[in-house]
């Protein structure tokens, strides 16, 4: 790091992208011509000093920030944002126009100091967060700036360490309990003793929480390669049953022979192995020959980012799904005369379960119906073809049936298989297994008119040429041609006709 206890060893100004900086001198002059105090806090200084990219810099000022803010976002031809009346806080998104790639956006938010700025960082989460430069120590051609670090943050920087400010902290904002564990995720941190324990002791107050902001911190901590094996960590820090309640009953729920985990052990390994299957982490009893296996390729990973909402893409969605795909074993367990275990039922029990998490975490409809239609259809694939290759019919039904959850469906598939078996998989089997995925995501790239048949007839055609009352009917006869399409048998609008005269003719009535 290019930094000592007293200022910084390199001016600051190199430790600072010079897109950021050109904002960053804008913001500073504007302030200091009018005289207002101002420091630059939390993040963006724990981050600079990291050598952290970020595009969010928060500044604490010595006057009103509700009126400050609007100032400057006229001054600099920026937009205005209102974050909070209560605690006066005000964000100001700004757009360099000299950037060459794309155009490069930056959030100012404003807070209002309340007292002196050792007061303020005082009321801040952890001591790495709670670290000041004032503003104004960065005009001129010295760029030096001092360090304000009451809380001793440089050190726990320096010993990667995420600890709190004060015992109160959790108590102030219950969200940090969760922002914890994602600092220490993203800047591969540990959390020290006496946090850990103050985060056991107030994991409760986490269910107070705004879902919009539990949902935020989540899809960052799932954003961190290896986030699997923080849900583990959350668990032990007794947040993940406060999360996700309804997991707490899938532990030390057994399962078949042929499962080497429980239920809930099993979840949690499911996200790893989805993970390691996206190129994004490890699998322990991985060998080569299992990834080789496994499809991948330039569009595939386009796929799996392809943004569903702010702040999630498929592979987080994926990763969600994972955890919640089994959640309803427990309800739906049966054990045969033979002794053999069911869970009948559990995809469709499952979906609606993980649908009305997500509803209470306040994720969008386009995510949760994502997440839903996954676990509903997670057995599928397998199901798809039991003796060889399935057929194009099968693949048809199979993306009609699973939209545009089809290809991520495949892939948790292939995870709930190596969770299933972990240390005990049959190398031969995943290959199989793997070889089904490739051969229907193949067909699923090469040939459109699997999925998505072109129209040779319409409703109009069945009601004007065979004269059939308009109805449920139409819509059937309509989705038997299109399966026909999908498996070849019917490539023409004469041979979509013939068959539908064939439907009618054997229907009753």
């Amino acid at each position: 790091m290019g930094f000592s206890k007293t200022g910084l060893k390199d001016s600051f100004r190199s430790l600072v992208r010079s897109e950021v900086w050109l904002c960053l001198s804008k913001v500073g002059n504007f302030l200091a011509e009018r005289g207002i105090e101002s420091y630059l806090v939390g993040g963006f200084v724990r981050d600079v000093l990291l050598g952290r990219d970020t595009a969010d810099i928060d500044i604490a000022l010595g006057q009103d920030a509700l009126e400050v803010a609007p100032q400057v976002a006229t001054a600099l031809g920026g937009k205005y944002v209102l974050l909070d009346r209560v605690n006066r806080v005000g964000r100001v998104v700004l757009a360099d126009e000299g950037a060459t790639s794309s155009r490069f956006q930056l959030e100012f938010d404003f807070s209002t100091l309340i007292g002196s700025i050792e007061q303020d960082l005082a009321r801040r989460d952890f001591t790495i967060d709670a670290m000041a430069v004032n503003l104004s120590q960065l005009r001129g051609e010295a760029f030096v700036a001092q360090i304000i670090d009451p809380f001793h943050g440089l050190g726990d920087l320096r010993q990667n360490i995420v600890r709190v400010v004060a015992e109160t902290a959790f108590t102030s904002d219950a969200a940090r309990l969760l922002r914890a564990v994602r600092l220490a995720a993203e800047l591969g941190f540990t959390i020290d003793k006496k946090t850990e324990a103050l985060i056991q002791h107030y994991s409760h107050l986490l269910a107070n929480v705004a879902g919009e902001r539990v949902r935020e911190e989540l899809l960052r901590l799932l954003a961190v390669p290896g986030a699997g094996q923080f849900l583990a960590y959350l668990d032990e820090l007794g947040l993940l049953a406060v999360l996700f309640p309804e997991l707490v009953g899938t532990k030390g729920v057994e399962q078949p022979k042929e499962h080497f985990w429980n239920v809930f052990e099993h979840s949690l390994k499911t996200v790893v192995a989805v993970e390691f299957l996206l190129r994004q982490g490890d699998w322990e009893y991985a060998s080569k020959d299992i990834l080789a296996a496994v499809p991948w390729s330039a569009a595939l990973a386009q796929h799996f980012s392809q943004e569903v909402s702010g702040g999630s893409n498929r592979m987080l969605l994926l990763k969600l799904a994972a955890l919640l795909h089994d959640i309803s074993k427990p309800q739906t367990k049966s054990i045969e005369a033979g002794g053999r275990v069911r869970f009948l039922g559990h995809a469709k029990e499952g979906a609606a379960v993980a649908a009305k998490i997500l509803e209470r975490l306040r994720f969008s409809g386009k995510e949760i119906k994502l997440v839903e239609t996954e676990v509903n259809y997670h057995l599928r694939p397998v199901q798809m073809s039991q003796e060889g290759l399935p057929t194009r019919r099968a693949i048809y039904r199979y993306f009609r049936d699973t939209g545009e959850a089809g290809i991520d469906i495949l892939f948790l598939s292939l995870a709930d298989h190596l969770a299933t078996r972990g240390p005990n998989l049959d190398l031969a089997s995943f290959k199989e297994h793997a070889r089904l995925i490739d051969y229907v995501i193949g067909q699923h790239f090469e040939q459109e008119n699997i999925v998505h048949p072109p129209k040779l007839v319409d409703g109009y055609d069945i009601i004007n040429i065979f004269h059939v009352s308009p109805g449920p009917k139409i819509g059937e006869i309509l989705e038997a041609v299109r399966e026909a399409q999908a498996s070849g048998e019917v490539t023409s609008r004469e041979e979509a006709l013939s068959l539908i005269k064939l439907i009618l003719a054997s229907s009753p009535g």
